[in-house]
């Protein structure tokens, strides 16, 4: 039935062209680039209603309308209508759609509604309920997650001190079941480990993830393609489900949430706001009781609550949990320095040493250093805390160094303090002004070398006399050994460290003498 003034005006054209200029339907369609069937249909309309050209000038638009489109008398057949809102309910499940629900419907009532009345009659059930359930979520697909605006106090039970504590909220959009916990920020720490948390009070995880645009989830806001913090996108892997978070300034994107963080914060935290919480698991264990009365609460307009709907909807069509919960991992970019090693928290890491000067990516737990060189894992370590030390696998050295791979510092040390203390301390000394030990391997085993050419004793006062003067290196202790300094006894300090003169000190001429006789 044309519904605007536009359509009127067309039905009165064909009229006039068919009535004034004797035009047939076919070319009355051309004329007004319309179906030759549907000018057909106007013109048998206006004989039914006994209608011809110059229509009378009190005709209105309406009366005309009536006139061409009478409505229908209504039925006096009653025709059973379907249980909306389990209709609603069903409509969530995944792949379930309306022709499958009005074909079910139709072999339980053969002379019940037609398809277009099914829809209409439907959709018009949809429009009465509240404007965030006019969405149609599949049952166990999208989980809304954000922060509460609200927070909730905690008093330090010593000091007094006040903090506020956020709250996360997590949403199912089929059945609406709600988790919500008490965290001390939300930073990346406290959001992974609030997911971890959500799929562990689930008992299974939803196959999109539907954050907003904080910090802690999303790098970089994008329209089309937004940037993913990698500890969780990782997370979201680990889980077996992908991340889609809410478009910037498009609240409906997320109107699931946004609607749970209302009725968290006043069925929740409105019902808290007189006590008292010395403790944030004290906070949340009364946050968790509250949740299950939220929960086990009945629906206004539809049947049941939202542990029923999620019982029968979400639940069914988790993914499972897998073995192991996620292990919270900060990831970090870093360049290959050319010792082969790359920094973590002051601890160095060794990977392949053709990745010198690359760009690799760093996976770091609480226990694990895992680097990662175009998504291809190329070393593993355990974490150290050991802040200037070294973790090194021999198969990342280069095969100069892997020749020194058998030594450590220890055995080091060890083989010179049998020549001497002084030697023992002068390996250790160069060994520590590198930036690794092992660089500084070659030159300790040059300083114990230099024991057949000039004896233990001799190179043990050499390795004084270069300790003293700061001199950590084999050729230094070479050079003092040729000149004969080792010969020269160290200066004497007063109390206020200004050297004594030693009378009987003979210069280093005198010993490049002797050495020569």
């Amino acid at each position: 039935m044309p519904n605007s003034r536009l359509s009127m005006r067309k039905i009165k054209d064909v009229l006039r062209l068919h009535f004034n200029r004797d035009l047939s339907a076919r070319q009355i369609g051309l004329s007004l680039k319309i179906s030759h069937n549907t000018a057909s249909e106007y013109l048998r309309r206006a004989q039914a209603a006994n209608l011809s050209w110059p229509l009378p000038p009190s005709l209105s638009d309406s009366e005309l309308e009536n006139l061409l489109f009478p409505s229908l008398p209504p039925s006096s057949v009653k025709r059973p209508e379907p249980n909306w809102a389990d209709v609603h309910i069903e409509r969530k499940r995944r792949s379930v759609t309306l022709l499958l629900l009005w074909d079910e419907y139709k072999a339980q009532h053969p002379d019940g509604l037609q398809y277009s009345c099914f829809c209409a009659r439907y959709r018009a059930f949809v429009g009465k309920l509240k404007p965030s359930m006019r969405q149609v979520h599949v049952a166990g697909e999208k989980a809304f997650i954000d922060y509460a605006g609200q927070t909730i106090p905690i008093q330090d039970p010593f000091s007094g001190e006040v903090r506020e504590a956020q709250i996360f909220v997590a949403v199912l959009g089929a059945s609406n079941f709600t988790f919500a916990e008490a965290t001390w920020t939300q930073s990346l720490p406290d959001w992974i480990g609030s997911h971890v948390r959500t799929f562990t009070f689930l008992g299974g995880v939803p196959h999109l993830l539907v954050p907003d645009n904080l910090r802690s989830g999303v790098n970089k806001t994008c329209r089309y393609e937004p940037d993913i913090n990698p500890t969780y996108d990782d997370m979201a892997a680990h889980y077996g489900a992908a991340v889609i978070p809410a478009r910037v300034r498009k609240p409906k994107d997320k109107a699931k949430v946004e609607v749970a963080v209302q009725i968290v914060e006043r069925w929740i935290l409105a019902r808290l706001r007189n006590r008292v919480f010395l403790s944030l698991n004290e906070a949340n264990r009364a946050i968790a009781a509250l949740v299950t009365d939220l929960n086990t609460r009945p629906f206004k307009k539809l049947p049941g609550n939202r542990r029923e709907a999620f019982e029968t909807l979400d639940k069914p069509a988790l993914l499972p949990l897998p073995c192991a919960p996620y292990v919270f991992a900060e990831w970090k970019q870093a360049t290959v320095n050319i010792d082969y090693h790359v920094e973590v928290d002051g601890h160095y890491y060794s990977v392949p040493c053709s990745l010198i000067k690359k760009r690799i990516d760093v996976r770091i737990t609480a226990t694990t250093v895992e680097c990662f060189h175009k998504g291809q894992r190329v070393s593993a370590h355990p974490r150290s805390m050991q802040k200037g030390r070294h973790t090194t696998v021999m198969e990342h050295m280069p095969k100069s160094h892997q020749e020194y791979a058998g030594w450590t510092p220890e055995r080091l040390a060890q083989w010179a303090l049998t020549l001497g203390p002084n030697v023992s301390a002068l390996t250790e000394a160069i060994m520590g002004s590198r930036k690794h030990p092992v660089q500084g391997y070659r030159s300790c085993l040059g300083v114990i070398g230099l024991a057949k050419e000039h004896g233990s004793a001799r190179l043990d006062a050499a390795c004084e006399r270069a300790l003293h003067l700061g001199a950590l290196s084999q050729k230094s202790l070479k050079s003092i050994l040729k000149t004969g300094l080792d010969r020269l006894p160290l200066p004497i300090h007063n109390a206020d460290q200004t050297p004594i003169p030693h009378d009987n000190v003979r210069g280093p001429e005198y010993y490049r003498k002797e050495a020569s006789c």
